[in-house]
């Protein structure tokens, strides 16, 4: 009897269990879908402003902006490493960690300084267990980032980068690609080159009017008509910024998408181990009941038969 009663405690405790993570991936769920709203929001803009600078880049050659500045051999690099405050999300805060450590190691092979700097509690406690220092941690980035925080910081790297304090900044992260598939990058935000803020522009042709300039599309090398006012380097010195700001927020957004994504595909993997656990447990019980009850009745009958 001892045997079945420590059965059913344990099949109750897996049940218990398995409401908790069901009701996980159900708030997973609701919260990706808010994040992927937000971030399908984004991208459109990302993209249009990136291929604005692209445009402004190839046309006005003879403009230069602080954050395209690239300095060959860079000497010292800034690593932004986006994890998640709260783990159970299967691997997505390990994949990224274990990118940003093989980055931080590579930049001290190539004589880079680095300064490290990481975003959410499980990204802060593993590099304190791997003892590498980090100049600035932050807890405040949630499943909803918002522009405003992500702003400071992108002044922040704006003002070090202009300065010369910094002469790199990579951001480790998990990108969106598809609900069914992020990967874990090492993306360079500084310096912006044409490459990169022309990476997601489309190409869009139209009949020329008459006054404006031609721009070469960076995508397929047409030629885009733009008219400047009042000229290329005031909008270029406004747009620059903006678009590194966007492009650092949309980071964000897709880290906290994918968050998301492996917390409810790993919260349903537990649900559901948790069910055949159940199911196993339940056949054990019945065994163990169907043992106990015939070797009950073998005792009566012994019983019965040493009476007569």
């Amino acid at each position: 009897m001892a045997k079945a009663r420590a059965i059913v405690k344990r099949r109750k405790s897996v049940q218990n269990i398995r409401k908790i993570t069901r009701t996980m991936e159900l708030i997973a769920t609701a919260r990706f879908k808010k994040a992927l709203d937000r971030a399908t929001e984004a991208e459109a803009y990302t993209r249009k402003i990136a291929e604005l600078v692209a445009d402004l880049g190839s046309t006005a050659l003879e403009v230069s902006h602080p954050l395209l500045e690239v300095r060959d051999p860079a000497k010292r690099s800034l690593l932004l490493v986006l994890t998640s405050n709260r783990g159970l999300a299967g691997g997505y805060n390990g994949n990224v960690v274990r990118l940003a450590t093989r980055t931080y190691q590579d930049y001290e092979l190539d004589r880079i300084q680095p300064i490290l700097e990481v975003a959410g509690k499980r990204g802060i406690n593993y590099m304190k267990f791997r003892g590498i220092a980090a100049a600035t941690t932050y807890t405040q980035f949630e499943d909803r980032p918002q522009f405003d925080e992500v702003e400071v910081l992108a002044n922040k790297y704006i003002s070090m980068f202009v300065k010369g304090e910094i002469d790199r900044l990579d951001v480790a992260y998990t990108r969106f690609i598809n609900a069914a598939r992020q990967e874990a990058v090492v993306q360079t935000l500084l310096p912006m080159t044409t490459a990169q803020v022309g990476e997601s522009a489309s190409s869009v042709r139209r009949d020329k009017p008459k006054g404006t300039d031609e721009v070469a599309n960076p995508v397929k090398g047409e030629r885009v008509p733009y008219e400047f006012l009042p000229d290329p380097k005031s909008i270029l010195e406004e747009i620059v910024p903006v678009s590194f700001k966007v492009r650092l927020f949309k980071c964000f957004l897709d880290a906290a998408v994918s968050e998301q994504i492996a917390r409810m595909v790993a919260m349903r993997g537990a649900t559901e181990n948790a069910d055949e656990m159940v199911k196993n447990l339940t056949r054990l019980y019945n065994r163990a009941r169907q043992a106990q009850i015939t070797r009950e009745l073998a005792e009566i009958i012994g019983g019965a038969a040493a009476l007569e």
